[in-house]
């Protein structure tokens, strides 16, 4: 049987296969609030096939919104339109959903990318004031952020824990806490954003610290029995920054604390970043980090080939994939994977008579 479509066991979260679909920006939420378009947009990949379907960047704060169309959970109204997407979708979906919590630090307040991406500054109509480690912008042409304070660390900390107990509420299978990509807990991870000269800052046991303390206030605010994840990009793609080596020793620690799955990314960080980019480009440094530790990983970057995703989990290079892109262009990418490998997928009992005739025991009815 292919290896693609064997389940695994997280905590009290069972996944039927290995396809978990990645967290991808929609940036079209209202004052941080789901609306129709994220009905549409999840509610047609849960009927994908795919083991596990992750809800895109959600901001802990206001602030920590990366564009002003951004998910957040920070209040009242956001988790009530969260609730209300989430029980259309599991009116006739089945489908395992999990959220990634996030904060974006210097590299908030920007314009939605189909209008530029360019960064408003805090005075602009549109923008706010951003924060970071330490008061160094992302690009010369930005607004630098202010260093957070004692008091902002502990702000921020906090709304983590609040926001994951509200995902709690609202029923979510599992939270992902966001430490990749050049957002805030990556720039207390790395060095070329992080100078700060406190506990925070410095030593590799400083510039994880914070990171730290936001998975531990999630993972306690955040059902036991329920799983946890860290995104972690392993290497800046930039000389003296963030690298594999103390990806490593994070992800370490991370599992000390209860971690139960480490998502390996990369880059984001820095624009002197220089990325290899191809098929499977990450999957080396996923590797690495799951010789380490003893939870499962997940691999992405370029995934989009049946036989590429089988070699992934069959060769033990990572526990699972995930799909970004890829099934945005091919909502059905699993179904067409179980086809390929004679493996069988779940699907809508309103679709079970797409099946073609060639492929009659592929689905298995919800």
């Amino acid at each position: 049987m292919s290896k693609l479509f064997h389940p695994i066991q997280i905590k009290s979260l069972h996944l039927a296969n290995r396809i978990v679909i990645a967290p991808m920006c929609q940036y079209s939420a209202e004052e941080g609030c789901m609306n129709e378009w994220h009905l549409i947009h999840l509610g047609k990949l849960a009927l994908s096939g795919a083991a596990l379907l992750t809800i895109e960047a959600t901001a802990v704060t206001p602030d920590g919104r990366i564009t002003h169309g951004d998910l957040g959970l920070y209040c009242d109204q956001n988790y009530a339109a969260m609730s209300l997407t989430l029980d259309s979708i599991r009116r006739w979906s089945d489908m395992p959903i999990a959220l990634q919590l996030s904060h974006a630090g210097r590299k908030a307040s920007t314009e939605v990318p189909w209008k530029g991406g360019r960064q408003f500054a805090p005075t602009h109509g549109l923008g706010w004031q951003t924060y970071g480690p330490s008061s160094v912008p992302y690009a010369e042409n930005q607004s630098a952020p202010l260093s957070l304070d004692k008091d902002g660390l502990n702000r921020i900390r906090d709304a983590f824990g609040t926001a994951a107990a509200r995902a709690d509420k609202a029923g979510i299978d599992l939270i992902q806490v966001h430490a990749a990509h050049g957002y805030l807990l990556h720039q207390f991870l790395s060095p070329l954003s992080n100078k700060r000269s406190d506990e925070y800052g410095g030593s590799l046991e400083n510039r994880m610290r914070f990171p730290l303390e936001v998975f531990e206030s999630v993972r306690a605010s955040f059902r036991a029995e329920k799983p946890v994840s860290v995104r972690i990009s392993a290497t800046d793609w930039v000389d003296r920054g963030f690298d594999l080596e103390q990806t490593i020793t994070f992800a370490r620690e991370l599992e000390k604390r209860g971690c139960d799955v480490i998502h390996v990314t990369t880059g984001g960080l820095d624009p002197a970043q220089k990325i290899p980019v191809g098929p499977s480009y990450q999957v080396p440094l996923a590797r690495e980090v799951k010789r380490e530790v003893k939870v499962p990983v997940v691999a992405v970057g370029m995934i989009s080939g049946y036989e590429q995703a089988e070699a992934i989990v069959g060769t033990g290079d990572a526990d699972m994939v995930a799909l970004a892109r890829t099934i945005l262009f091919d909502p059905n990418w699993p179904w067409h994977a179980a086809a390929h490998f004679g493996a069988k997928v779940r699907a809508p009992n309103q679709y079970l008579r797409s099946q073609p005739s060639r492929f009659k025991e592929l689905f298995d009815p919800e």
